[in-house]
């Protein structure tokens, strides 16, 4: 999908915000499932070591908090930009 020049930037500074959040919730996500289980969260979520309910628990709980997390960031860079008169930010 080819884009205008114009919004080339808004574009990477949405996928550098999206790939901030979701690594910073990523570990908070890892840090409350630490705090609440008292252990660490899957990592091998195809192991028959580890429980169906346990995998399945983990992978909705960071599935759904990384995109959330996720597209908010896009959409917030992405309206601060429309929030800057539609111009790039200046280097």
């Amino acid at each position: 999908m080819a884009k205008k020049d114009g919004e080339v930037v808004p574009v990477v500074l949405g996928l550098v915000a999206g790939f901030a959040a979701e690594f910073v919730t990523r570990k908070a996500l890892t840090f409350a499932w630490t705090r609440a289980t008292g252990e660490e969260p899957p990592t091998d979520l195809e192991s028959p070591d580890v429980s169906l309910g346990r995998a399945l628990s983990w992978a909705v709980v960071a599935g759904v908090g990384v995109e959330v997390a996720r597209v908010l960031a896009v959409r917030a860079t992405r309206k601060r930009m429309v929030g800057s008169g539609g111009r790039d930010l200046e280097v």
